[in-house]
């Protein structure tokens, strides 16, 4: 019988990879020695813990309905699944992306990382949006969806604005 998701499980998964995500810019904040650039980078971390904040909230709104029952997990084996699957995606959540960092890299670079890796998110809501029937809140997935593009066009905004990344 095959798995399907509820609105509830992936704003899970969501709040798993907005954690992940801040950390992402706090891990690339630690190699910076401009403190404008730390700073900037620190910045990015605070608006994932935002977005986080704001799936925690959605998640709370799930109404009783789109919850089914469950069968017992004693042992939050599902919480584990899904942070498991928010870790492993390959975007914003993947934990191992900043452990890619030389300290090298431009904020240019950075940027155009997180640009890619919220794209690379998007694409893993619209699969799991598919995974998830309409009982159980599909259409939920929308805000996820939506707050990603957001962000996406937040960061090719301060690409274009911020001097050292131009550079």
């Amino acid at each position: 019988m095959p798995y399907h998701y509820k609105a509830e499980d992936v704003f899970e998964m969501a709040i798993q990879i907005e954690k992940n995500g801040a950390a992402f810019y706090r891990k690339a904040a630690d190699f910076q020695e401009d403190p404008s650039d730390k700073d900037f980078l620190e910045t990015l971390a605070c608006m994932e813990d935002n977005h986080r904040a704001d799936f925690e909230k959605m998640k709370k709104q799930v109404s009783e309905l789109e919850k089914p029952q469950t069968v017992s997990d004693p042992d939050e084996e599902l919480a584990l699944y899904l942070k498991a699957m928010a870790d492993v995606h390959g975007g914003e959540g993947n934990p191992d992306i900043a452990d890619l960092f030389s300290g090298q890299e431009t904020m240019t670079e950075i940027i155009n990382t997180a640009i890619d890796l919220e794209k690379e998110s998007i694409l893993f809501y619209i699969g799991l949006k598919e995974m998830v029937p309409l009982k159980f809140g599909r259409e939920k997935i929308n805000a996820i969806i939506n707050e990603e593009i957001k962000h996406v066009a937040q960061l090719n905004g301060f690409l274009e604005k911020t001097p050292k990344a131009a550079s």
